[in-house]
Order: structure tokens, then C-alpha cells, then sequence
């Protein structure tokens, strides 16, 4: 079995060393070693050992000096390979990190399987490993999921796994802000993350009982919140949702959407006074403002609108969901183009495992957050395994109607938006549920035939069934 020897670039930020600990891990599983791992800055023997080589132009000389790249864009990568040589380059950090990721999931996984043979043959046992290159870059900036923070029962294997599929954002929704809330997002970071704090202003499970009086004086206490519970806690910025998820355009005598874009833009105000760079996102339930989108357009441009419930999958909970689909991808581009071509546009796309709300209570207080015994997971996911069945079968149905979806809110905004899943209670940590990689590939190459991406995923050992 070839044996391997990794010379890596730098390992002065979390990354960098998620990077390596990652390549490790990955080495491990096909040659029962761990590599050997020797800094670019010491003297590199030449031995029988696979040598491969990881990092930045900046930051390794062996990278820089075989380069044969012009990355050009955050998180892109030049993954090649030559015999019994490998090269991982990165534009950033983050570029070393997903090229790490991909030499697993569309080298080694794929090439297991040489000229379609049902038989897997490790590739580390071959006399060469296959010559191979790749340049790729992601089509959608922000990629990711959508959460309460209760139902992530292991934090740092939730991390792991959208780290494995590329996403680069997650937010998570709490009542109150997790005790461990720096932890959290100390390890977000490390997977090459942005984590943002979710919490309510002025949205409830029953938004129709919202009390539209002493608004200032609401919008007031949101923003004490804000300051008592996050603005040390870590995090990349703040998601919010009012009280916008309704079926109905008025709340009493008022208009959902003018009263809420109202109510948004004066307690916005006071975060930016003292936070001016503060990223605030709001969560907007398109089923009581669909058709009074003037209000939501005059919504302050510094905060985005991440739309939500805008019609049939994938904006629907049911990936089964397909009736009205032209309609709702004809809104989707609409409020994309709502406030022009610089806005920053995103959306929550639906159809995976979401939280039990017959059963469903509101935290009580803050809590420690993100763990919990595998015996406990395990049961959780067993219980949540029919789910993920139904879920399974309709995205391998309906995953056209996805990318189509993704394909068209991409081309309007030129990729610069953000796409979430809400993927909520579904042991995701332990386990990377097809749908979601499926997701997670759509958002990283928009343009990739259905057919190849869903084959490619299929072959992949760390993807799961249900």
C-alpha cells in the first residue's frame, strides 16, 4: 500500500489546520497510516512516499513553483495530480480546505471504481494513481443550512459535514443564546463558516396574535437582546423573522408588509447607529406579502431579504410539492430583481427534515448547546429515518425542479446571493443525507448535468441513504 507523505503550506489559522487534520483523516482511510506531515520550510525527502503537497501560492514555495492555475475567486481551488504527486492549491484557506475535501469526494471516491467496474479497488494500491485535474470554483457564495439551535446534537459534527460538502453559512435560530455560544462559533470558523445568530423580532408560532402597538418600545428590547446575548457572542452577523408567517395580508386593520418593513427599518436603525458593518438578514415569509412587494422594496437596502414560503418546492416543506412550481420560479426571479442588482438576495429553500410541531415547545432559557452521546444520536436518527425516506424519494424525483429553481435565482444575481436549506432535527451531524449533498452540489455547480452530479454523489462512501 503507497504510503504518504503530505507537505503542507502553513498552519497559523484554524483553517489551515482544518485543512491538514482533514487530508489526515481522508490519508488514514485508504492506507491505514496516518501521513506523514512535514512543513514547506524543512527539507523534503524523496522516498517511495506519495508526496503531496498543500497550500497557497503565498505559502507554499512547492505549490507556487508547480502552479500550473490563475486562481482568481475566494474558495477556489487547482486540484492535480501526477503519479506520485499531488497538488492542492488554493486561492485562500478556504480554496486549501475545499480542495481537500474534493480530492476525496471527486478523485479517490470516483476513482475507485476505474473504467465502471462494480469492483472498488483502493487507488493508493495501484503502482501510479490516475493523473487527474481539476479547476472549480463555487457558482453561489453563500451556501448552507438553516437550523434551531436545539436540534443540533453535536455541533462539531454538523460543522464537519457542511464543511464536507462545501457550504460556508449556517444559521441558527434560538430563543436565547446558547451558554457555549463562543465555542460554537470558534468551530464554525475553523470549517471555513460564517455563523449567524437567529432570534426573534416580534415572530412567533402563532403570528396572528402579534400585538402591533409599543413598537418602539418592542424594537427597543429587541435591540438589548441583541446587545446582552450576541454582539459578544462570536457570530458573523444576525438573522431575524417578524411576524410575517401568515396566509392572510393583515394583521387586524394594518398591512403584514407595510406594518413589518415599517417596524424592520426603525430597529434596524438602531443596530446600525452603533453597529454601522453589522450584517442583519430578514427572514420574510413571502405568503402575506406576495402581492404588496412595493413595501418590502423600500425595506433599508443594508438589510437583506431572505425569502422564505414563496409557492412549491423547493420553497415548499413537501419536496413533493411541485404544483404552481412555473409560478413560483417566475416570483423567485421577481424579488431577486426587487431591489436591484447589488442587493444581496437570499432565500431558504424547504423539502428536507424539519422539527415536530406538535410537539414543539420554546426554550426555556439558555442552555449548553451541540452535545450529546452517540447512542442518543442514534436513536434520534432512527426515529427520523421514515422521514428522510419520503424526503429521499421526492428529491430523487424532483432534484430538476431544484436546480432549475437555483439555476434561475443564480443567473439573476450573477451568484452573489445566498441559498440555505432548512434542515432542522434530522441528525445531519452524524449523518450526510443524500437530498442535502444533492443541495450542496447544486449550489457548487449550477451548471453540472442532473444525471452526473447525482451519480458522482451516489459513489461517494460518506453519503448516506435512508
Amino acid at each position: 500500500m503507497k504510503k504518504a507523505t503530505v507537505v503542507y503550506g502553513a498552519l497559523s489559522t484554524p483553517v489551515q489546520k482544518k485543512a491538514l487534520e482533514e487530508l489526515s483523516r481522508i490519508l488514514l482511510a485508504y492506507t491505514d497510516a496516518y501521513p506523514t506531515c512535514v512543513p514547506c520550510t524543512e527539507e523534503i525527502e524523496k522516498n517511495d512516499s506519495l508526496l503531496i503537497y498543500i497550500g497557497t501560492k503565498e505559502n507554499n514555495p512547492y505549490v507556487a513553483s508547480h502552479s500550473t492555475s490563475a486562481l482568481s475567486r475566494a474558495e477556489e481551488y487547482h486540484l492535480r495530480v501526477e503519479q506520485n504527486a499531488v497538488f492542492i492549491e488554493g486561492y485562500d484557506d478556504v480554496g486549501v480546505l475545499y480542495g481537500v475535501v474534493d480530492f476525496y469526494a471527486k478523485y479517490l471516491a470516483q476513482s475507485e471504481y476505474p473504467q465502471a467496474k462494480k469492483y472498488p479497488k483502493n487507488p493508493f494500491a495501484w503502482d501510479a494513481l490516475p493523473t487527474f485535474s481539476l479547476t472549480s470554483a463555487p457558482a453561489v457564495r453563500e451556501r448552507g443550512l438553516w437550523t434551531w439551535g436545539h436540534v443540533v446534537y453535536d455541533y462539531k459534527g454538523y460543522f464537519e459535514h457542511m464543511m464536507r460538502l462545501k457550504m460556508n453559512k449556517v444559521v441558527i435560530w434560538n430563543d436565547f443564546a446558547p451558554v457555549n455560544a463562543r465555542e460554537i462559533a470558534d468551530c464554525a470558523h475553523a470549517c471555513g463558516i460564517k455563523l449567524i445568530w437567529g432570534f426573534s423580532w416580534l415572530w412567533d408560532t402563532s403570528c396572528h396574535k402579534v400585538e402591533l402597538k409599543d413598537l418602539d418600545e418592542k424594537s427597543r428590547s429587541i435591540f438589548e437582546k441583541y446587545e446582552r446575548e450576541y454582539a459578544h457572542a462570536g457570530g458573523d452577523g444576525i438573522y431575524f423573522q417578524t411576524f410575517t408567517e401568515l396566509k392572510t395580508e393583515y394583521i387586524g386593520d394594518r398591512l403584514v408588509a407595510e406594518a413589518a418593513a415599517d417596524f424592520v427599518n426603525k430597529t434596524a436603525a438602531l443596530f446600525y447607529e452603533r453597529y454601522p458593518s453589522l450584517v442583519i438578514e430578514f427572514g420574510l415569509h413571502a405568503t402575506s406579502v406576495k402581492d404588496r412587494l412595493s413595501f418590502i422594496a423600500a425595506v433599508d437596502p443594508r438589510v437583506s431579504v431572505v425569502w422564505e414560503d414563496a409557492g412549491a418546492f423547493p420553497f415548499s416543506y413537501h419536496p413533493s410539492d411541485i404544483d404552481g412550481f412555473d409560478e413560483t420560479l417566475a416570483f423567485a426571479e421577481r424579488v431577486a430583481r426587487l431591489r436591484g442588482k447589488d442587493d444581496h438576495f437570499g432565500a431558504v429553500l424547504k423539502g428536507f427534515v424539519e422539527l415536530d410541531w406538535s410537539s414543539f415547545e420554546h426554550q426555556r432559557g439558555a442552555g449548553y448547546q451541540g452535545v450529546s452521546t452517540p447512542m442518543t444520536r442514534q436513536a434520534r436518527f432512527e426515529r427520523k429515518r421514515r422521514m428522510w425516506r419520503f424526503v429521499q424519494a421526492y428529491w430523487l424525483a424532483n432534484a430538476d425542479k431544484a436546480q432549475e429553481m437555483i439555476r434561475a435565482m443564480c443567473r439573476v444575481k450573477n451568484g452573489e446571493l445566498s441559498l440555505l436549506a432548512l434542515v432542522e432535527d434530522g441528525v445531519f451531524e452524524d449523518n450526510i443525507m443524500y437530498p442535502v449533498a444533492l443541495f450542496a452540489e447544486m449550489l457548487w455547480d449550477t451548471e453540472k448535468d442532473i444525471k452526473t452530479l447525482m451519480t458522482e454523489l451516489a459513489l461517494r462512501g460518506d453519503i448516506v441513504f435512508a
